[in-house]
């Protein structure tokens, strides 16, 4: 093992005594904020109470630090990247497989693709069980067959090996069976949910409306088809753009090239996302590709009606004509004509942001979420013999 490998492994912070619990490690590449960080993070400050978590994470960034807040033990490994790179992923798999042995999990959960196939492999060697959630598959609809052809073998061969799938739609559930990268006996479906917040929104309220999207400025986020629809729209409003990423410079020329300028706020990453919600009306968010966003959610939480790309799961969170309006992948005519509509029809706003507030409520709140999580931790605990999740109130 390399230097760098072994100064990840061995100087994060001391194992805290779990006193019988169920251990848990759980692995994802990246910390950076986004959906998949921010739904480790509501999970393991939800069941830290019942369960024993350890973190490994590829960057010391916004999941580490907020973690370490916690009192929970983060691990960081460098070489846990998302690029593929032979040399780096063998290292990553090595720092995976030691720090299973250091750690004695009973169970490792992952998170996202390359975490999901490198900690799922480093789980078998060292003859641990292992749970994966697919966030969003890496061969979903709207992903090139190129990735596909790739992404397919892998996910097929680490799912032999894993115990159980958790997915956060039920179209997940359908794209994970038809390809055969998963069973059905394996697979529990769990909706994402989120902490609820005092923030609401008066989406009926007068005036130019305020548009926000809340995404990272990357693939498969497609901001650049939103500000296309909207340049064709010749009436008031103002678009918040929320996030930041690799695409920036291409949405900063699109903003200049399309005369939208006065209309557009680039507000990068802000901490105060549920009090820009609360003062916006209207939600978009377009993707080629999802699987059950949290930024939706968090529109609903906040009364906001939601315009969005019918893909992945966002239709199990957005009823069309009911709590939002939905629209085809690249679809821009569609997109301009249900924008057009809301920010036209503010009684209509109201209407469909006070039903997407209830759907919240009933469906989509975080202790849905972290209950759901850990009856699954309970399944696996009863099938294999392990420490089982405490009980107690989420």
């Amino acid at each position: 093992m390399s230097q760098r490998e072994r100064i990840a492994v061995t100087t994060e912070s001391p194992r805290v005594p779990d006193g019988g619990q169920l251990r848990v490690l759980v692995v994802i590449t990246r910390g950076e904020p986004g959906g998949a960080q921010v739904h480790v993070l509501d999970l393991v400050r939800g069941l830290s109470g019942r369960i024993t978590f350890h973190v490994a994470v590829g960057d010391d960034e916004f999941l580490s630090r907020e973690l370490r807040l916690l009192g929970v033990p983060v691990h960081v490994l460098p070489l846990l990247q998302r690029e593929v790179s032979s040399t780096s992923d063998l290292g990553a798999l090595r720092a995976l497989r030691a720090l299973i042995a250091t750690v004695r999990p009973h169970v490792v959960h992952t998170h996202s693709t390359k975490a999901g196939i490198l900690g799922r492999f480093a789980a078998r060697a060292q003859g641990v069980p292992a749970i994966h959630t697919a966030h969003a598959w890496s061969f979903s609809d709207g992903i090139a067959w190129r990735r596909k052809a790739m992404a397919i073998p892998l996910e097929a061969l680490a799912g032999r090996w894993t115990r159980r799938f958790i997915v956060v739609s039920e179209a997940d559930r359908e794209v994970g069976t038809r390809y055969r990268v998963a069973r059905n006996a394996q697979v529990r479906i769990v909706h994402n949910g989120v902490c609820d917040v005092p923030e609401r929104a008066r989406p009926d309220a007068s005036g130019p409306p305020v548009l926000t999207m809340v995404a990272r400025m990357a693939a498969p986020k497609d901001p650049l088809l939103l500000l296309r629809a909207l340049a064709g729209i010749d009436a008031p409003f103002t678009l918040r753009l929320i996030g930041d990423g690799p695409d920036r410079p291409r949405i900063e020329a699109a903003v200049r090239d399309l005369g939208l300028a006065q209309k557009v706020e680039l507000l990068g990453v802000r901490a105060d996302v549920p009090a820009l919600l609360a003062s916006s009306h209207l939600f978009a968010l377009v993707s080629r590709q999802e699987g059950f966003p949290l930024a939706v959610l968090e529109a609903m939480r906040a009364g906001l009606p939601v315009v969005a790309s019918d893909v992945g799961g966002v239709r199990e969170a957005v009823g069309h004509g009911t709590t939002g309006l939905l629209v085809k992948r690249d679809d821009e005519a569609g997109l301009r004509a249900a924008l057009l509509r809301l920010i036209g029809d503010r009684g209509l706003r109201g209407t469909l942001g006070a039903a997407g507030r209830r759907a919240y409520e009933a469906r989509f709140t975080a202790e849905h979420m972290l209950e759901g999580t850990a009856e699954v931790y309970r399944e696996l605990a009863e099938t294999e013999g392990l420490p089982q999740p405490h009980r107690g109130a989420t």
